[in-house]
């Protein structure tokens, strides 16, 4: 078998690379700490990062920043959702809503834009999709590296599956430890304080529905009446906040949207808008500002009943917990 070599060098005057007579140009190469690929390598890193992995196969050399493409884990994450889970159906699982009204779209709303069947949205059951969630692994020598982001299918009952509906999770990193974090777009996202052993023979159980599982930073998720924790409602504008009264609030958001909806002909501040929407914070399917059932009580809620906010402060903050990424 062909033995693949990578030799890795910078230069002031530029960058190269040698692989079995292919070169890779520094135009390939994405400056912003993304990943690219070429001759079956995945970058990952921009150069003259710290290494984050060292290995070699008898068929592969690999040097800082770089990891095999066909490296993979598999990780299990279980999750609730405190909007669709705050009154629940049946106990213990989320409401699923969006999928009854027909609202998930079959393209992801994160960066990658992945890609489902119709047909997914068909199951039902415990098994039946709430939303499209976001999964990342990050560097178990620094938090705020990320090695790899990916979109997943939340179930009812918090399993995080794979595009198809039912498979477990799988991603492209190397078999060692990683932080794990999931976020979902209209929720604050949470982390796993420790980095947690992945590898691909094995799949990993990582569950964020366990009061005693260990998350990065102080009251990362919201404690359920039953005892099971979930990822706070209420970042209707996507500023990984949640903020009642105030500048950028939350409740604004939902308010604009409202009323700047053009079925809101009457501009009803009592309207509701119906679709997919961020500021619809309990996915229900429905935004509403104002009346019975409205999102801005649950994002009052959560200020007023936050641990944090002792003094029982309207206009008290709550912010993600999950460290921004800096690759």
């Amino acid at each position: 078998m062909k033995k693949i070599k990578i030799l890795l060098f910078a230069l002031l005057t530029g960058i190269g690379f040698s692989l079995n007579a292919q070169q890779i140009e520094k135009s390939s190469i994405d400056s912003g700490g993304a990943s690219a690929s070429a001759g079956g390598i995945e970058i990952l890193y921009t150069i003259g990062e710290v290494a984050v992995q060292e290995v070699s196969t008898p068929t592969l050399s690999i040097s800082e920043g770089f990891i095999n493409s066909s490296f993979k884990v598999k990780v299990d994450p279980i999750m609730y959702l405190q909007g669709p889970i705050l009154n629940p159906d049946n106990p213990s699982l989320m409401n699923d809503d969006l999928r009854v009204a027909d609202l998930i779209p079959t393209t992801s709303p994160y960066e990658d834009n992945a890609t489902c069947n119709a047909s997914v949205f068909s199951i039902t059951g415990d098994d039946a999709i709430v939303d499209w969630v976001w999964v990342e692994l990050r560097a178990s020598n620094d938090n705020t590296k990320l090695i790899n982001g990916k979109s997943a299918l939340l179930q009812r009952d918090g399993d995080v599956v794979a595009t198809d509906g039912t498979s477990t999770l799988t991603m492209n990193a190397p078999p060692k430890d990683h932080y794990v974090v999931v976020k979902h777009r209209n929720h604050l996202g949470a982390m796993s304080n420790l980095s947690i052993t992945l590898s691909e023979s094995t799949t990993t159980v990582v569950d964020f529905t366990d009061s005693a599982f260990n998350t990065f930073g102080n009251n990362a998720q919201v404690v359920l009446d039953s005892g099971d924790t979930a990822l706070w409602t209420g970042d209707a504008n996507a500023s990984n906040t949640i903020i009642f009264s105030g500048a950028n609030n939350d409740a604004n958001a939902i308010k604009d949207y409202i009323l700047g909806d053009p079925s809101n002909f009457l501009n009803l501040i009592t309207f509701s808008s119906t679709g997919y929407l961020l500021e619809d914070v309990n996915l229900d399917g429905i935004a509403r500002f104002s009346g019975p059932f409205n999102d801005s009580n649950l994002i009052k809620d959560n200020i007023l009943d936050h641990p944090g906010n002792f003094l029982n402060i309207p206009t008290y903050t709550i912010s993600t917990t999950v460290p921004p990424i800096n690759n």
